[in-house]
């Protein structure tokens, strides 16, 4: 079995599953529960000053006969007293010392604040702050989480308020809601960071009652933008992992948050560069008992890989992840269509004729049946057909490469030296 243990940042966790802050982490109950099950660590729910909630404040999405393909919130922070959560902290660091317990934080764009939040839930035994800038509703309103978390410069300030006052390793967490996530990535860093942890949730507007007109969810008949998670955020989560991994001046871990489902998506957050994965939406969904399957399968996975450590699987693939103007114009990829799996659904040849390039096409087998097949030397590899189809193994998109590479980079540096 491969090991699983990990240091992020100085954080050591039996394994690399965290839950994340949100409300599977409320209460020291639901945390030790979380514990048992196996969870290598959590980040408390976030505290500081506590807020009143409204009711209702949770939607799901659905989708393709699929429950919570995406989720949304209108909750802000805890709503308990400091006081409780961090005798509750205390509490479960005793019962489970070998867990990583690490608070989240949010407060004032204060330096006093900062310090003050700090010293008290360092002295209930944290293993690590986690700093939150993300939360796109409510506090934002109040110049707090996402707020802060789109302005570079308040980024770097509260990290660096932070680590003057911190004994622990610091975590930025980081919003999604901005145009270019690692220039708040590099101002983290730049404050002191230990690591960064992405992606907190994207402003939504779940949608809207067709009866009452009401949004949803709803207060009283109001409603409001919320934050968007769930299996629809992944690959956007996984694209800002890739990005700020792939930035030599942004040296620091990175805990990969959005989608996370099963050990299959954390082990591709992990490829790009994460080196520990935090859980909320699938543990809402599903319960605390989803952590097995994700420690069995992540193990095995390493097994199969010949990786003796946790550790090895983390970057594998950042070196892969390239600007456009990297990628090869001239390797090319044609469709192919099995017809021993082929039903004749027909789906490919319609998305091809009003969507794509007009390359398939019907012809009649030698028996008088018709069939379809692609015109390779009009296909341009876009993927479509094989997107659409519903059957496994029906239709192929096979590599042709080509003898010679140029990137689109490559050929504007040849006409910049030799002309057009």
């Amino acid at each position: 079995m491969a090991d699983l243990h990990i240091d992020f940042a100085g954080i050591k966790s039996k394994n690399p599953f965290w839950l994340a802050s949100g409300p599977p982490t409320n209460t020291g109950y639901q945390v030790q529960r979380a514990f048992d099950a196996g969870w290598g660590g959590a980040v408390w729910k976030t505290l500081g000053d506590p807020v009143i909630n409204v009711t209702s404040r949770f939607s799901g999405l659905n989708y393709g006969g699929q429950r919570v393909a995406g989720f949304n919130n209108i909750e802000l922070i805890t709503d308990r007293p400091l006081e409780v959560n961090l005798r509750e902290i205390r509490e479960t660091k005793r019962a489970y010392p070998d867990h990583a317990i690490i608070a989240s934080l949010m407060v004032e764009p204060k330096q006093e604040k900062w310090h003050e939040i700090v010293k008290r839930v360092e002295d209930v035994g944290v293993d690590g702050l986690e700093l939150n800038f993300g939360c796109p509703h409510g506090m934002a309103e109040r110049g707090m989480g996402s707020a802060s978390g789109q302005v570079p410069e308040l980024v770097e300030k509260q990290t660096y308020w932070t680590k003057e006052a911190a004994e622990t390793p610091v975590i930025v967490k980081l919003t999604p809601n901005i145009t270019d996530i690692t220039a708040t990535a590099y101002a983290a860093a730049q404050g002191g960071a230990d690591a960064i942890s992405m992606i907190n949730t994207i402003n939504s507007l779940m949608g809207v009652d067709l009866d009452t007109w009401n949004t949803i969810p709803n207060v009283a008949g109001k409603g409001t933008h919320g934050g968007y998670c769930g299996p629809a955020v992944k690959p956007i989560a996984l694209s800002m992992v890739a990005e700020c991994a792939t930035q030599p001046d942004i040296p620091v871990p990175i805990s990969g948050i959005g989608g996370i489902e099963n050990w299959q998506d954390a082990a591709e957050f992990m490829l790009m560069g994460a080196s520990s994965v935090q859980v909320c939406t699938a543990a809402m969904h599903h319960g605390f008992r989803i952590v097995e399957d994700m420690i069995d399968g992540l193990n095995n996975y390493l097994d199969e890989k010949g990786l003796a450590s946790v550790s090895d699987l983390v970057g594998r693939s950042v070196s892969k992840y390239k600007k456009w103007g990297d990628l090869d114009l001239n390797h090319k990829v044609v469709a192919r269509i099995n017809q021993d799996y082929c039903i004749h659904c027909n789906k490919c040849h319609i998305a091809c004729e009003d969507a794509a390039h007009q390359c398939i096409e019907f012809y009649t087998e030698s028996d008088g049946t018709r069939a379809l097949k692609v015109r390779e030397q009009d296909c341009v590899g876009c993927n479509l057909c094989s997107i659409v189809c519903p059957a496994e193994g029906a239709i192929d998109m096979i590599d042709q490469p080509s003898d010679v590479s140029m990137t689109w980079n490559e050929r504007q540096r040849l006409i910049s030296t030799f002309g057009g």
